[in-house]
């Protein structure tokens, strides 16, 4: 019998919208950038063990303290204003005392000097210019051109997913450096030949090449991480969610985020590309796993045969039956359409999100699961 597709139902939420004159809007803003500035202040405070090596190669201290400046001085006015409106004072008092800390911490005029490298640092910098970017970008694309435009911005979960965005942003140093350590076993498998040949290519061609190679490895890493009983429970975390969005991407069991970006590092050094192509490959792999998890609907026209868009990788997170173990693919869906788990009813989207047992809705009932699931088939 051939499957029914239903339309996915979201119910309105006025209490949780941000329209104008509610407060909600000047509240929420204080709060973030308030928030923000805060950790933006302790940042340039403590950089050596707050802030990323890596990263601080990328930007310009004293501009960013520009920037600061001005998010400092809006996010005071914003929470000011939610008082004179007379509503969500709390959400107002709660931005003017968060931005007043950071003023008195020093603001945006802590000196600017030179900095030690560590191999470990929380990367603070990284998550407020991550989120700072994330939130004018997507939220933006999100509200102009929604899938479900009765979907909040803060719905169900959201604060959750907002943990996991921080701390996948505060452990990057974590991250590589374990990576990093993984590659360093595997230099045996280098080959000068291979490296050389692909490094003579166009910085393009290079990157199109990185991409192939990524998204094979992430393709069998996703299936086995599907197909094996001990592996499912840390990746039935990511599949958790039940409501997509930009930031619905974020949440991963930590142990499987280890794994799949040691492999992936791990291929790509062996290929030996140009740092420009890796860059590109990089930047590109970061804004497409925020976006195919966005509750966003646009005419990709020819580009989704070509690469995972918002449609395709949301059937992927469907509980439906027809969608349950496809759509691995992570940049193109050429491996699933090669070995046969491609699914895309292209007039349809899921009408259900999540894993069909559903699990704890915490952050340490989510990381603690699968290691109670292997004690318990192991008793």
């Amino acid at each position: 019998m051939e499957y029914q597709y239903r339309e996915r139902q979201v119910s309105p939420r006025p209490d949780k919208e941000f329209t104008i004159g509610n407060g909600r809007i000047s509240g929420y803003t204080s709060i973030f950038l308030g928030a923000l500035s805060l950790a933006a202040v302790l940042a340039y405070l403590f950089p050596s063990y707050l802030t990323t090596t890596e990263l601080r190669a990328a930007y310009d201290a004293e501009t960013l303290q520009l920037i600061l400046k001005y998010g400092m001085w809006f996010s005071l006015f914003c929470g000011i204003f939610t008082f004179a409106i007379n509503k969500r004072k709390r959400l107002g008092f709660t931005g003017i005392v968060l931005t007043a800390t950071a003023f008195s911490l020093g603001g945006y005029v802590v000196p600017v000097g030179p900095v030690e490298a560590r191999p470990l640092a929380l990367g603070v910098d990284w998550l407020i210019l991550a989120f700072l970017g994330s939130v004018i970008i997507f939220t933006t694309l999100e509200k102009l051109f929604p899938k479900y435009r009765d979907q909040v911005i803060l719905r169900k979960e959201w604060g959750l997913d907002f943990f996991y965005f921080c701390l996948n942003h505060l452990l990057i140093s974590v991250l590589l450096l374990v990576g990093n350590y993984v590659v360093s076993k595997l230099q045996w498998a280098a080959n000068d030949d291979l490296q050389s040949t692909l490094q003579s290519l166009p910085i393009l061609i290079q990157a199109l090449i990185l991409i192939v190679i990524a998204d094979f490895v992430l393709y069998w890493e996703h299936r086995f991480f599907h197909e094996q009983d001990k592996l499912w429970p840390f990746h039935a975390v990511h599949h958790s969610v039940e409501t997509m969005d930009w930031l619905a991407g974020s949440r991963s069991h930590l142990g499987q985020t280890i794994i799949e970006r040691s492999l992936v590092m791990t291929a790509l050094y062996l290929i030996g590309a140009d740092k420009a192509a890796l860059d590109i490959y990089v930047t590109f792999a970061a804004l497409q796993a925020i976006v195919i998890h966005c509750n966003l609907d646009v005419p990709w026209g020819p580009i989704k045969y070509l690469f995972v868009t918002p449609q395709y990788h949301h059937w992927h997170h469907s509980s439906e039956k027809p969608a349950i173990d496809t759509n691995y693919a992570a940049h193109t869906p050429l491996f699933d359409r090669l070995f046969g788990t491609y699914h895309m009813p292209s007039k349809h989207w899921p009408a259900e999100y999540g894993t069909t047992k559903r699990l704890p809705r915490t952050f340490a009932g989510q990381f603690l699961h699968p290691f109670k699931s292997l004690f318990n088939s192991n008793s």
